[in-house]
């Protein structure tokens, strides 16, 4: 599903679910080891498959919207943005970053209960370790955020929860404290943000890497629609399914019977039609420019 490009001074590196790597070549034309360059492709994945339909313009408001998250945290943590001049052929939807030794953990912060973390808490009371009161339903806002980690596995394999206890067994106490601290902060910052322009982020999922001093920093994407469920403040509604401008609205569409896919079969999911990929297009598109109050060209 990887399109790998012919991008003068870079050799192609690494693919993700919906990111290529490029590392710069050197005057020797040899790889440099401390810088890479970070594209977003129009990719799209769910429930662990990267989908074989792309949605226009995704990868261009994931970087836009990124860089304008990484501003807006700027005094909480560094990030990895070395440079936003790249090669025309990714312009606008590529960033140069700092190489960095990423951290061998999704962290993800919830501020309201749903998707994975509500059937955890059907099950157990719990998400990933982390106690709830009883009577919560779908899209409960939680007293405060918490942090529910999951391991970050292969392409095609699925995270899975962990506790804070064996998120500590993997990268030490300190360490720990410290992401649980920050992506919490973050969540809780961008809600900030995010309320007075009618949004409500339910959950997101952060990346971070190591600089060589030790340094956590901010890596990958931040509160984009890839990363986080986005809901429409004025349409909140706890105990049912909300109106979303992530790609919850995919996943909707491919567990419906319009699709005419199981998701327990293991099966590729089916190709896109075409007025799903708009309508998702237009919801990424909606999000970036409500949030950023920017239009998006």
């Amino acid at each position: 599903m990887s399109e790998t490009l012919d991008l003068p001074g870079y050799a192609h590196v690494y693919s993700g679910k919906v990111r290529d790597l490029y590392a710069p070549l050197d005057a020797d034309g040899k790889a440099r080891d401390d810088q890479v360059l970070l594209v977003a492709s129009d990719r799209i994945s769910a429930f662990d498959f990267i989908l074989s339909t792309p949605i226009p313009d995704k990868g261009k408001v994931l970087t836009q919207l990124s860089l304008w998250w990484f501003e807006q945290m700027a005094d909480l943590v560094p990030n990895h943005v070395v440079s936003t001049d790249v090669p025309d052929a990714v312009a606008g939807r590529a960033v140069l970053v700092e190489r960095l030794d990423m951290v061998p953990l999704e962290a993800i912060a919830r501020a309201y209960l749903t998707g994975g973390g509500l059937a955890e808490y059907r099950a157990t009371g719990a998400v990933c370790g982390v106690a709830l009161p009883d009577g919560l339903v779908d899209a409960s806002k939680l007293e405060t955020p918490i942090f529910t980690p999951t391991s970050k596995a292969e392409i095609g394999d699925h995270d899975e929860p962990m506790t804070f206890d064996e998120a500590v067994v993997l990268v030490g106490r300190e360490r720990a404290d410290e992401i649980r601290d920050l992506t919490v902060r973050i969540l809780a910052r961008g809600n900030e943000i995010a309320a007075e322009r009618g949004i409500l982020i339910a959950d997101t999922k952060v990346e971070f890497g190591v600089r060589a001093d030790g340094t956590l920093v901010l890596a990958d994407e931040l509160l984009t629609p890839d990363s986080s469920r986005f809901w429409p403040a004025a349409s909140w509604q706890p105990g049912r399914a909300q109106d979303s401008y992530d790609k919850q609205f995919v996943r909707d569409w491919l567990t419906s019977p319009a699709s005419g896919w199981d998701k327990s079969s293991g099966e590729q999911p089916p190709a896109l039609p075409d007025d799903i990929v708009a309508a998702t297009r237009a919801k990424y598109i909606e999000a970036y420019e409500a949030l950023t109050g920017r239009t998006f060209a």
